[in-house]
């Protein structure tokens, strides 16, 4: 900013004080003169024009203003302000997902945001951008008044939809559970109060859902799994498809981790958009990668002989992971101990080991193992070459047939409740 505009800029500050409001636009039309674009002008005179409720001129000067400086989030937020005052909601979302991406942190954006979304009956959309902001003021002392009712409101949504989700789906339930034995009602029962938060469960560290009196294995027992022999028999006929599938082109490898656009900084920053950890997907959330698979069709049998759980879009999942030289995968855990996690190691050069909780192994080419992915774990490649591991998932092996029937049961429903259009639809958590 050059010394006139400067000038010009802080009388029209000043102006606006005084209530000198045509004196204040003066003034900022002078300043853009001299410096077209002025993104401090053009949002002063956005907040002018909100201030008249001339919310259409209030749009045209925020978006200029934001459009000259998009990296500033306060200029989206006031875009948001105008769109809201003009009642187009797309509008006010557009600005608001600007202000996220650039920061996923900023708490009046998300409960802005959660806020728009409970206006247009978006439940499962407000509910999640709720347990964000919760999320991002639990650590917060000293909260203002204001905030304080806007948190409190946002806690009365988010139990509201708990509940009325909780008894949707135990409705929806209530006779498959009738008609199971004790064990399995007991075990179900007790993962649907922990999923409703009617109990705490002190073991494993889940993201997602957590079944409850499961043995935390760190390495499962080996005959769990009766066909993990016939698989490794297939090690040389799967390495030597994925090479090939290499060699041709390698342009199905993407980078394991992609975390969205304003995600703060983390254990996973190092590796996002990154193949240091790659990954080709045969089958991912339960759709099946027909090009992947095609080239690599006695993988693709070995997988479709195992059994392994059907959820449409959540499993099951098989990909070759590549950890490429001097890389590391951090300590983390998994979404859900419903699961077994299998290893089928294609190319382990020396150097080169997996922790899984307590113990310790090294790959060893061809010699499949399953290990419970909620117990945290970690992976590194300290050799010069690439490291290759076919991963995929199946049902936790304690879960029973009934269990098994009933999780998928529960996750079809709370997936079609997703598509229902009425205002007592209930989407899944």
């Amino acid at each position: 900013m050059n010394t006139i505009v400067t000038r010009l800029f802080q009388q029209a500050v000043q102006a606006r004080q005084t209530g000198q409001v045509q004196e204040a636009r003066s003034k900022l039309q002078e300043a853009l003169q001299h410096q077209p674009g002025m993104p401090q002008a053009l949002n002063l005179l956005g907040l002018i024009a909100l201030d008249g409720k001339d919310f259409a001129a209030a749009r045209e000067h925020f978006l200029g203003a934001a459009q000259s400086d998009p990296g500033e989030a306060a200029l989206w937020m006031n875009l948001a302000s105008a769109e809201r005052g003009r009642d187009d909601n797309e509008g006010e979302r557009a600005a608001l997902r600007q202000a996220i991406a650039i920061d996923q942190r900023n708490l009046m954006a998300q409960i802005r945001m959660g806020q728009l979304q409970q206006r247009l009956d978006e439940r499962q959309d407000a509910a999640d951008t709720w347990g964000k902001v919760l999320a991002l003021t639990a650590g917060l002392a000293d909260i203002p008044p204001g905030l304080a009712e806007m948190l409190e409101q946002g806690k009365r949504f988010l139990q509201a939809h708990k509940a009325d989700f909780a008894a949707y789906v135990e409705a929806s339930l209530a006779d498959q559970l009738a008609g199971a034995d004790e064990t399995t009602r007991r075990r179900f029962q007790a993962c649907l109060d922990r999923e409703f938060n009617r109990r705490t469960l002190f073991q494993n560290h889940c993201s997602g859902l957590h079944y409850p009196f499961l043995p935390a294995d760190e390495f499962f027992d080996r005959k769990h799994f009766p066909w993990m022999s016939d698989l490794e028999a297939k090690t040389e006929a799967i390495r030597s498809e994925f090479l090939a599938l290499m060699a041709r082109s390698g342009k199905d490898v993407r980078p394991y981790v992609q975390q969205e656009a304003g995600t703060p900084q983390n254990k996973w920053t190092a590796l996002d958009q990154s193949l240091d950890w790659g990954a080709v997907f045969l089958w991912e959330y339960g759709k099946r990668n027909d090009a992947v698979c095609d080239a690599c069709p006695q993988t693709a049998a070995a997988l479709e002989a195992i059994p392994r759980p059907d959820i449409p879009g959540r499993t099951p999942s098989a990909f070759f992971s590549l950890l490429k030289p001097g890389s590391r995968i951090p300590p983390h855990t998994g979404v859900t101990n419903s699961r077994a996690i299998i290893h089928l190691p294609l190319i382990v050069p020396p150097g080169c080991g997996f922790r899984v909780g307590g113990e310790t192994r090294s790959w060893r080419e061809g010699a499949a193992f399953a290990f419970d992915d909620t117990i945290e774990h970690e992976a590194w490649n300290d050799s010069d070459h690439l490291r290759v591991v076919l991963i995929f998932d199946v049902w936790n092996p304690h879960l029973s047939l009934a269990e098994q029937m009933l999780l998928q049961q529960f996750y079809a429903t709370a997936d079609d409740s997703k598509t229902r259009s009425d205002r007592q639809a209930l989407p899944a958590i």
